[in-house]
């Protein structure tokens, strides 16, 4: 599994911390086995480096997923597209209406290592996964496999943007931009390039380079990335203060120096 699959399984270790905690703010049952001892491995390495750790970042972004999925299932949107799902588990625990219709999207090697480690658990919703390089076209492969352009869709695009140019995140965002029907939404995050310049978050960022997962893309300026769309942008410190998480107070999105991500809920025109 490449260096960046494997950031999948850190998640899916801070998934499964997260659902040990009696003031969880998600349940996730399937974390623990898809994390296994290497998530497990790359947690503590995680939690050593010098600023992770210190806020809540996976936690607070997984329930923001969930509860913007809830709202956007409540709209009637009933196809759902994940891209480099990893080792999410959201299409075998989260509640799905009876014709609901998840697809998701990773490279051929991590489809087949999640699917071992899932050992045989059932969706909980009609469900595809696809092997497919994301630099490719993906929505060929979709069509493919049953995708419906003509649909209202719900696009996921988790933990992805940050590791890639620029150049590809974009790409990537043009391709859901063409296809998506009007009235579809893209959930996405995205590292402020406040957080990739901050002295604050150095260790962090020496961290993921070592793992061979370096951050490489952030802008403080998410509205921008689907620029026909109608966007509504949160900050992580934002809901964590909400929910009584968060260690220090969220700072107000004017002032600079402040290292930032962002969490963008988008809807076409």
């Amino acid at each position: 599994m490449n260096p960046v699959a494997i950031t999948g399984l850190l998640v899916a270790a801070q998934r499964a911390e997260e659902s040990r905690r009696e003031d969880r703010l998600f349940d996730d049952p399937f974390a623990e086995a898809l994390a296994g001892e290497e998530g497990t491995a790359v947690l503590a390495r995680y939690r050593d480096s010098a600023t992770a750790g210190t806020v809540p970042f996976i936690e607070v972004r997984t329930r923001w997923y969930d509860d913007e999925i809830a709202h956007a299932i409540g709209t009637g949107i009933r196809q759902v597209v994940i891209l480099a799902a990893g080792m999410d588990s959201r299409a075998y625990r989260l509640e799905w209406p009876r014709d609901a219709r998840v697809f998701e999207l990773d490279q051929p090697e991590v489809i087949a290592e999640k699917t071992r480690r899932l050992r045989g658990a059932a969706p909980r919703c009609a469900h595809a996964a696809i092997g497919v390089n994301l630099a490719h076209d993906f929505v060929a492969t979709l069509e493919a496999q049953g995708f419906e352009r003509a649909d209202r869709t719900l696009w996921l695009i988790e933990g992805l943007l940050s590791y890639l140019p620029r150049r590809t995140a974009e790409a990537i965002l043009g391709r859901i931009e063409a296809c998506a029907a009007p009235r579809s939404i893209a959930l996405f995050d995205v590292l402020g390039q406040s957080l990739l310049d901050s002295p604050v978050t150095q260790g962090t960022r020496q961290m993921m380079q070592e793992l061979g997962a370096p951050w490489i893309f952030g802008t403080d300026e998410p509205e921008l990335l689907l620029r026909t769309w109608r966007a509504a942008v949160t900050e992580p410190a934002v809901l964590g203060n909400r929910w009584k998480r968060w260690p220090v107070p969220a700072a107000p999105r004017h002032i600079r120096g402040v290292p930032r991500s962002y969490l963008v809920q988008a809807e076409k025109r």
